[in-house]
């Protein structure tokens, strides 16, 4: 077979060994098998499933590795299916459930009319996604867990990737969940937090930050980064914010930090940056899903985000690499 069309159909392959892992991960397959191989007839019966059907399913599952074989109809866990166990470290069930609900699904597989027309399909139908997950709050909870589960690389590394120790404040703009938040703090233990997000949001990070016993040195504040972010910090910083939004709607953002932020202050932005050649890049990959969900939203290039912080009144300083393909853009007040 020709490169070109090895390629091809290996992407159409992938649709089907994801609606697989969906299914794994719905049915919630990882949690049933925890404590040892089971038939497949009782395996459909505990989890409420269509026997055959299931079998079909499972024998794609454990070509993809994910389950064994353990006698003529019985399954096992492997360690790489373990992932999709409910509730353990590294879970990624929460985030495979997100990543196939019925409006991702259909966002993505509208792609060609978002093309066509300019606006994206989704926001069409649901809305912006935000107002769609505020609306939904299962669907918000699973959303949560999918960002938390992709900051965790980024977060573990960027204590050692910046240095905070000049910081007395930081201020983390839609910061999520708090998990970046909490780890910035738990390794500077000189330096004050406040998280900042949207009110349905902000109850989770009060759990996240209390847990991790940083309740004493941090603050939650809810609202809109639109109107304005909570002013006198040195450090502002945003973790996947200005991706969702077109130029325009970014600089607000960026604007209203710089005039939130002490002088001398700094910015930090964590985004995946693009690479100005065509290889294969993550940045790409997510760039699909920006234009599938937003109105505007975009991953850019280095150049990109210097010319939206040389409008908002600010200079890119550095660029720093951290994991899974994000990187930490600096910046200052020019």
């Amino acid at each position: 077979m020709p490169d070109s069309a090895e390629l091809l159909w290996g992407a159409v392959g992938d649709i089907s060994r994801f609606a697989a892992l969906l299914t794994m991960a719905e049915l919630g397959l990882a949690d049933h098998l925890a404590d040892g191989p089971l038939g497949a007839g009782e395996l459909a019966g505990r989890c409420g499933a269509h026997a055959p059907s299931l079998r079909r399913v499972l024998r794609e599952l454990a070509a993809m590795g994910l389950v064994g074989r353990a006698g003529a109809d019985a399954y096992e866990l492997t360690e790489k299916g373990a992932a999709l166990r409910s509730g353990t470290p590294g879970s990624v069930r929460s985030s495979i459930r997100m990543l196939g609900e019925e409006g991702f699904w259909y966002a993505m597989g509208m792609l060609p009319a978002t093309v066509r027309d300019g606006g994206s399909a989704f926001v069409k139908r649901y809305g912006h996604l935000y107002d769609h997950l505020a609306a939904n709050p299962a669907l918000s909870g699973m959303f949560n867990d999918y960002m938390s589960g992709r900051a965790v690389p980024i977060t573990e590394g960027l204590p050692a990737a910046y240095d905070f120790s000049a910081a007395r404040t930081l201020v983390d703009v839609a910061g999520g969940q708090g998990h970046i938040l909490a780890t910035v703090l738990g390794a500077n233990p000189h330096m004050r937090g406040v998280l900042f997000d949207l009110e349905h949001v902000v109850d989770g990070a009060r759990r996240t930050l209390a847990a991790a016993g940083l309740a004493d040195r941090s603050e939650v504040v809810a609202g809109d980064f639109f109107s304005g972010v909570p002013a006198g910090a040195d450090v502002y910083l945003l973790a996947s914010v200005l991706h969702n939004w077109d130029d325009e709607d970014a600089v607000t953002i960026l604007r209203n930090v710089r005039a939130a932020m002490d002088p001398g202050g700094r910015v930090l932005v964590i985004e995946v940056v693009l690479p100005d050649g065509d290889e294969p890049h993550l940045g790409k990959d997510i760039d699909m899903r920006m234009l599938a969900f937003f109105d505007g939203g975009t991953e850019r290039g280095r150049a990109e985000y210097a010319a939206l912080l040389d409008r908002a009144g600010l200079a890119l300083t550095a660029v720093a690499a951290l994991g899974s393909g994000a990187s930490l853009v600096e910046a200052e007040r020019r």
